[in-house]
């Protein structure tokens, strides 16, 4: 492909005309990237990178039943959502009917941004209340409204920054939060934060609009909320008069593997009252979507405010839509995060084992994540070395990112094409680096025998069938290899005390 100016000149002239806040991944030597297909990416000089990190790509970069529905529709119309279109309509028919069945009326708009805006506006009108809970560490998007109430973004303008209207409750993280892996029921006990937020806002003569959260924080460092945490919260929030929003931007359509939504881990008690989702939705193409119960939308609807999006729910943007949903059935790509995110899951717990720097391995289908210490007691965040491994790992073109509040955890969240040789081709290459890196730092391997992996790895299609039977999910502290039902749950030892870091 002839390039219209050299990589030099492409990043003279964006240092020139945008914004200098919008940065790029690998700052000291950035990408130029000129197509992709599949999971890999492919450079100005014809490199192939292995794309371990956009879960925007969701059936995979440039998939060509997703470019010809996209292009067909094109060809004959695309207009806005107050004419009549039955791309429209069927779309949000095939959406509603992955959810539970109160979730039933859609909005649709353009990005996880907006979409989490809206779905800020619909909690507000619904009863007239303001004041919102969100999460430790929580990103909802770019826009004024949820930088207010994403403390990822508002704690790095200083200490004032949060709005009154803004309460923040701790992350339901049980390997580096407040309630660990050795509380008996960290889901209640996370819960009761909320309820003591609860509780102090109404003393304050304030009322409670929503309590948003990701099904699964990702900017917060790969979270996965013990099972039982959202229903308990749900209950708090129902009685003080305010709504669940679950944010599904970065983790639905599928990714998890078993369920097609993140909230569903959670059990089948659970149902939010609003559901936002983005990214994944379009695989690239820019639409998102709020979906709600009727009751919340009749009430949005009874202000007398008409709602119209421009481009919202445009005919080709349905198109597309239908088409992500299409390919994630007939490729049987959740059946895919299953297989191969257990088989992702297992090698990482050998590196685990094997690795000092590897603190904890958490994860479920396609979203994983590992948690670098410079100490596995104190549970210190690595955060250099995860930076150094990043860049050593794009050496040998594979595109991984570090994120979390500490910037220390290496997010997998991957094309859900993505196979099971990829996954032993990116462990491979980490645990090469990890060794050099322990080497040349003289960190020592803990586990002596951790040679001796008992698991052995099975890569024929028959036995990864068998691994991805059962859901997993994992949260690897200690030996891995063991599962229960396709839940890691190898005893260990803890401290009697929690640690803080």
């Amino acid at each position: 492909m002839e390039e219209l100016y050299s990589k030099a000149e492409t990043l003279a002239l964006r240092r020139k005309h945008i914004g200098p806040s919008c940065k790029v991944f690998y700052a000291k030597d950035p990408l130029k990237i000129v197509r992709a297909q599949g999971q890999y990416m492919f450079d100005e000089k014809g490199e192939k990178y292995l794309d371990c990190i956009n879960n925007v790509a969701h059936v995979g970069h440039s998939h060509p039943y997703v470019i010809k529905a996209a292009t067909k529709q094109m060809e004959l119309l695309n207009t806005n959502s107050r004419f009549l279109h039955d791309n429209l309509v069927q779309y949000a028919q095939r959406l509603t009917a992955t959810l539970p069945e109160k979730l039933s009326v859609c909005y649709f708009v353009n990005s996880g941004s907006e979409a989490n805006d809206l779905a800020l506006r619909l909690a507000r009108q619904y009863r007239g209340h303001q004041d919102v809970i969100t999460l430790e560490n929580a990103y909802h998007g770019h826009v004024t409204s949820l930088i207010d109430i994403s403390p990822y973004k508002f704690n790095q303008l200083g200490k004032d920054s949060k709005k009154e209207y803004v309460h923040v409750a701790p992350s339901p993280d049980i390997y580096r939060g407040k309630y660990r892996e050795d509380h008996p029921d960290p889901a209640s006990a996370y819960a009761e934060e909320v309820k003591k937020i609860i509780e102090e806002t109404q003393k304050n003569g304030r009322k409670i609009a929503a309590f948003i959260a990701e099904s699964m924080q990702s900017c917060g460092g790969q979270v996965i909320p013990p099972v039982g945490y959202f229903q308990k919260v749900a209950e708090y929030v129902h009685a003080a008069g305010g709504v669940f929003i679950a944010d599904e931007v970065q983790v639905g359509f599928g990714r998890v593997g078993k369920h097609f939504w993140a909230f569903q881990l959670q059990g089948e008690d659970f149902v939010p009252d609003i559901v936002t989702m983005g990214k994944p939705i379009g695989n690239g193409h820019p639409m998102s979507c709020v979906v709600t119960t009727r009751e919340i939308a009749e009430r949005f609807g009874a202000s007398g405010l008409e709602y119209f999006n421009t481009f919202g729910g445009n005919p080709v943007s349905c198109a597309i839509g239908l088409a992500v949903l299409d390919v994630v059935e007939k490729e049987d790509l959740q059946g895919n995060a299953t297989r191969v995110g257990n088989y992702l899951l297992e090698l990482l717990a050998e590196q685990k084992e094997k690795h000092p720097l590897v603190g904890d391995i958490r994860g479920v289908g396609l979203f994983i994540g590992v948690d670098l210490v410079k100490d596995r007691q104190k549970r210190t965040p690595a955060t250099a070395e995860a930076l150094h491994l990043i860049y050593k790992l794009k050496e040998r073109q594979i595109l991984l990112s570090a994120d979390g509040p500490y910037r220390n955890i290496l997010k997998f969240k991957p094309p859900m094409c993505f196979t099971m040789e990829d996954a032993k081709h990116a462990v491979e290459t980490l645990d090469a680096l990890l060794a050099e890196m322990e080497e040349a730092t003289g960190m020592q391997t803990e586990n002596n025998a951790s040679t001796n992996v008992q698991c052995k790895r099975k890569t024929t299609e028959e036995s990864s069938q068998q691994e991805g039977a059962s859901e997993s999910i994992s949260h690897v502290n200690g030996a891995a290899c063991r599962q229960e039902n396709g839940i890691y749950s190898k005893k260990r030892s803890v401290p009697s005390k929690r640690l803080r870091t």
